[in-house]
Parts: structure tokens; sequence; C-alpha cells
């Protein structure tokens, strides 16, 4: 049951965030982590700028774009960057005494370089605050790409290895531009959007291959079990219908009259676990259509206004474009929390249902 929960909720996270990670690489942002798993430990592979791997608690996942960090830019990125990549490793005193900085703004400097993926911080192993200038070895391809898009990688370069920056705010403007961040709102709404659109996406095309393709059994007016497929024109429109009812229940959450309905007719990670065995046993044909059926809950849930989610960045993305102010971190933090504890909630009574209804089977 574990198995096949992890499984299908495994192959749904890689293919959302695969859609963010594929955007993010089409418009030129670096994506420094492209992991299955809760942020934690992890083990992977080094490809380019991204680790990819999986994490100790393989459930959820994501792409760590760089250049997503919520407010206003720090002033000092240029002259900290400068000061990291002279000595290849420095310590955050160093940063402080080169750059004239108090010990806040050189943290805030630096870890939002971090998040851009032009230093590496600081690791378990250090005893003080270390900053290091990252290992990269871009291919002759990769390098090609960079040219054509005003980017200039320089030469190869271990970490922690001193690299002399002859044109400081050349270079700063070539980081700049692979962050989400320097994107114009078009292209940062579209990063946010392909996560959703590849599970709906993935979805229609699964009904395709079973409607049409593989084929279904149905009982006759006499019983007798027949085999059949419909042309894939009609195994679209099955498939965008299932995508209209599931907005239709979930737009029902936002109504008083018929939340509680809809929340009883949710289910949590436990239910998922054990509908993901039931459809699994039952072969390929029913293992598909629960996957793709559970793929467009996914994606529309991550459309709902409410951050973290992507449908919460994408108003927020609207907010700051209409209103051309950036949103504050602390506002942002606030956002998230909020919206945290509204699905923990959530969560909390799917969860009791899914014990009553599966384990001691008094739920209806």
């Amino acid at each position: 049951m574990i198995l096949a929960a992890t499984i299908v909720l495994g192959f749904l996270v890689f293919i959302h965030e695969g859609g963010h990670f594929m955007a993010a690489r089409a418009f030129g942002v670096r994506v420094s982590e492209f992991m299955i798993g809760l942020p934690g430990p992890s083990i992977g592979i080094q490809r380019g700028e991204t680790r990819f791997g999986v994490t100790c608690i393989p459930l959820g996942g994501y792409a760590r774009v760089c250049g997503m960090e919520p407010g206003d830019m720090s002033p000092y990125l240029q002259a900290v960057m400068a000061s990291v990549y002279a000595r290849g490793t420095a310590f955050l005193e160093d940063v402080m005494a080169d750059c004239h900085l108090s010990e806040e703004d050189a943290l805030q400097a630096l870890d939002e370089l971090v998040e851009w993926g032009t230093l590496v911080g600081p690791k378990r192993k250090d005893q003080y605050n270390v900053y290091r200038v990252p290992a990269y070895k871009p291919t002759a391809l990769q390098r090609r790409r960079a040219r054509r898009r005003g980017i200039e990688l320089g030469p190869d370069r271990a970490e922690g290895e001193p690299y002399a920056l002859d044109a400081p705010a050349k270079y700063f403007q070539s980081e700049y531009r692979q962050q989400y961040r320097s994107l114009p709102s078009w292209k940062r709404i579209t990063i946010l959007l392909a996560g959703p659109l590849m599970n709906l996406l993935f979805a229609v095309l699964a009904f395709v291959l079973v409607y049409s393709v593989i084929g279904f059994d149905y009982q006759d007016a006499s019983g007798q079990v027949m085999h059949a497929s419909v042309s894939p024109l009609k195994a679209l429109e099955v498939g965008f219908s299932y995508i209209g009812m599931v907005i239709q229940a979930i737009i029902g959450l936002f109504n008083p009259q018929t939340a509680a309905e809809t929340v009883s007719q949710s289910t949590s990670l436990v239910g998922i676990a054990v509908m993901s065995k039931t459809a699994f046993e039952a072969g390929f044909e029913n293992a598909l259509m629960f996957t793709a059926m559970l793929s467009v809950s996914l994606g529309i849930m991550n459309l709902l206004p409410i951050p973290p989610l992507d449908g919460g960045r994408f108003v927020v993305e609207i907010y700051q474009r209409i209103r051309r102010k950036m949103v504050g971190i602390k506002a942002m933090n606030y956002l998230s929390l909020a919206g945290m504890a509204l699905f923990g909630l959530f969560f909390i009574v799917m969860m009791n249902q899914d014990i009553q209804r599966f384990i001691f089977g008094n739920w209806t």
C-alpha cells in the first residue's frame, strides 16, 4: 500500500515539478535543485548547475528555481559577490570588512546570493558562517546557449576556488539574468503555471490512452461484459468533462452550503494509499485512470489562490504587476503561514475521515 502510494505520488510530483523545471530552463533561469521528497537529507547527482535526487521523506517534491525570494533585492549584492569570488572561500567577517557592511546587511546579501546559486552557503560541518564560490564545469552546448542570451559563464572552477572578476558589474548582470526575478511578468507566470498544466496534460493524455487505445470494459443490457473504445476526440471530451467536475467540486470548498460535503468526499494520504493499492491490484488500466484522476486533483488544487501554492504565487505576481511593487518578505511569510494553517486543518479533518472510513469502517 505504501509502495503504491509512493509510486503514484512520486510520479505526479515528478511531472508537476518537471513542468516548473522545463519552463524555467526554457527562459534561461537557473534551477539549483530538482528533488522528489520533502526538504531534508538527500542523495542525488549533479548535472550542470542542478542537483537531481531524492530526499529522506519521498512525499512531495520541489524544483528550486533561483531568484524566487520575495521582497526587493539587497543593494550590496554586486560588492558582496566580488568579495567572495576574490577570496574563493570567505567568512562573514571577511565580507563585512571588504564591503564595510553591518552583519545584518552582509548576511542578507550573502543569503540572497546563495538563493541565486551564485554562492554556496554554510555547510553542517562548518563551525562558522563560510561562503564559497560554487564549482562549475559547463559543457560546450551550455556555453553556446549562454552566449546567445548574453550570459558569460567564465572558465571551469572548483568549489571554493578564487575567481577573479575582471568586470564585476558585467558578471553580476550575467548572474541576475539567470534569476526568476529578472523575467517579465508573463514569463514568471508561465513558470508558475507550468506545473499544474503538466498535471492536466498528463491526465488528458491518459484519458485518450485508456478510452481510445487500450479500450474499456462495460456491461450491456443483458449483463454481458463488453470491450469497446471511442475516438480520440470523444476521449478528450471525457477528460475535459472530468476536469470540469473537479473544478466544480473544489469551488464548492468556498461555498458554505457545500464546503462540508466537499470535504467529506475528499481524501488524505491514507485514502490515497488505500486506493492506490486497490487500483494497482486491478491492473494497468485502472492504475493509469486512478493516477490520471489524482493528477487532475493535484493540478487544480495547486491553482487555488492560496500561498504557497502556485495559484497563490500567481495572484501575488498579478498584484505586483498592478501595483508595480514587490510584496515584502514578512507579508509573504504571513500569507504562506496562513495558507499552510488552512491546509493543515483540512489535512487533519480528512485524515480523521480516512481513518474512520478505511481502518474502522464506520464512515459513510
